[in-house]
Order: C-alpha cells, then structure tokens, then sequence
C-alpha cells in the first residue's frame, strides 16, 4: 500500500523541479537551432516529464516503504534521489534560460551518473523502483543524446 502522504512529499519535490522547465520554456531561439531529425515535437516533453515525475516520486516510496535495508542505507539511497532531482531541476535553467549548450551538457553528464547510480541502488532495495528507474535512466540518455547533437551543431 502506498504512502500517500510520503508519495505527496516526493512528488511536490518532482514539482519543483518540473517548475523550471515551466520557467524556462523552449521559445523562439531554441525553435532557431540546428536540431536533428529524431528530436520530439515540443508538446511530448511535458507529458514525458510529468510521467517520469510521477514515477520516480513513487519509486522512491517504494523504496522508503518496502525495502528491509538498514536506515543509514536507505539515507544513502535517498541521497542519491535528492543529487538526481537536483541536477535534473538545473538543467533547464542553464540550457533554455541561460543558453549554455556545453554547460547543459555538463549538468546532463551529472545527471545521468546520478540517476545510473540511483537505479542500482533502487534495484538493490526493490527491483520494481529499479525498473522505473531504467526507464528513467533511458530518457535521460535520450535527453543527453539529444542535448549532445544539438550543441555539437550549434
């Protein structure tokens, strides 16, 4: 059974971080960029986001609730989740806000080992919260691609 309080309080956490992609929205200068054939039309953005947001909120419950690791490793766990949530609410700010393709890059790089290492630390509590973040480590790895290919252009 869920926690639906501690579900409310990982997910306003997703919330915040989705409050800069909200902030920073794409516009007419990203629309001017050199961008390849495989990028997303603009609108499956926020809806792949909103999923993965909901996702990981409940994955990291999961974790919370059902796995028997100590508490100290369950804060460990946790750690990671936060680094993974924190780089991820950055990188629209420094990509569409401040237009640093190669610094977004950097920050996507982090991201990336941070949600790889908290999908082998969620595997290890609860193999369903891994798998959501695979799925999750998948789109980051697009989302790099994308964001690589794009600064390499422009």
């Amino acid at each position: 059974m869920i926690d639906y309080i501690l579900f409310a309080i990982f997910f306003a956490t997703c919330a915040a971080a989705a409050s800069t992609g909200a902030m920073f929205q794409p516009g007419e200068w990203y629309e001017a960029l050199n961008r390849p054939r495989w990028t997303p039309p603009n609108w499956l953005f926020p809806l792949a986001w909103t999923v993965l947001y909901v996702a990981i909120a409940y994955a990291a419950v999961r974790v919370v609730t059902v796995s028997n690791f100590a508490a100290k490793d369950v804060g460990l766990i946790l750690g990671f989740w936060s680094l993974q949530i924190t780089l991820n609410t950055l990188w629209s700010p420094v990509f569409f806000g401040l237009k640093r393709l190669g610094s977004a890059m950097v920050v996507i790089v982090f991201l990336w080992l941070a949600v790889a290492a908290t999908a082998i630390l969620f595997f290890m509590a609860d193999p369903l919260a891994g798998a959501i973040f695979a799925v999750y480590l998948a789109w980051c790895s697009y989302a790099g691609a994308l964001n690589f290919w794009i600064w390499r252009a422009n």
